[in-house]
């Protein structure tokens, strides 16, 4: 039996609210269970140098966490510089939305996604790509109706779940007291077509089979397609 006492292959109930930043060309805070997260998207003229002169565009994702987003108070990053962790994260949930994106299609500018974590129960990263794209969504939606751009840059969803190995059985979309115990702890990011963008699964004291991955594929792609339906009905 889980903690939360949900089925193996039953997610956390799921919110999306979008445009709720007034100022942001894109927003949508995502309620994943207990984990919270603000995402807004904003348009930059400005991109990389290095892209300059290229005809293509860029999504690039900023992650932070509010100091009582745990159960204990974390120091701001703005203080003490951000973490390997957070490093990490925010590159994931760029590589994860630009997977979903037609640069030339955008043209030379840059979508600036913000994840703010409101509050933690597991899953933030993942909470952070879905709600993320619905931020994305609405902020090319800007750009369609102001005649900035003539072709949707956006070509798929894209959404990510987590799965793992909790009491030797596969389960979908963990929580904190399952992520903090599971033997195996995985991140699935998936288009709205069920292709993979990228998988992050490890072993956290017990190995895996071939046949658990593929379980918690299987789940993956079940937690997706949800979590994909529940984006189309937030920017309806």
């Amino acid at each position: 039996m889980r903690p939360s006492g949900r089925n193996n292959d039953e997610m956390r109930n799921v919110s999306m609210e979008a445009g709720v930043a007034r100022h942001a060309e894109g927003s949508c805070l995502i309620k994943c269970g207990d984990t919270q997260v603000l995402c807004t998207a904003s348009i930059d003229g400005r991109i990389p140098f290095w892209m300059k002169n290229s005809g293509l565009g860029w999504v690039t994702a900023e992650y932070g966490m509010l100091p009582r987003a745990t159960h204990s108070r974390g120091r701001r990053e703005a203080k003490t510089g951000q973490s390997g962790r957070t490093q990490e994260i925010q590159r994931l949930i760029g590589r994860a939305l630009r997977a979903g994106v037609d640069r030339s299609a955008l043209g030379e500018r840059q979508i600036v996604i913000d994840c703010d974590v409101l509050q933690a129960d597991g899953g933030t990263r993942c909470a952070s790509i879905t709600g993320g794209w619905v931020a994305l969504r609405l902020a090319t939606n800007e750009l369609l109706k102001s005649g900035q751009i003539t072709a949707d840059p956006v070509r798929d969803h894209v959404a990510a779940v987590s799965c793992g190995i909790y009491g030797g059985q596969p389960i979908l979309d963990l929580d904190y007291p399952e992520d903090s115990e599971a033997s195996v702890d995985g991140n699935f990011v998936m288009t709205g077509a069920g292709r993979l963008v990228e998988v992050q699964t490890s072993a956290e004291g017990e190995t895996f089979s071939r046949n658990e991955l593929s379980a918690m594929l299987d789940l993956a792609g079940r937690g997706a397609q949800a979590l994909v339906a529940a984006q189309r009905d937030a920017i309806a």
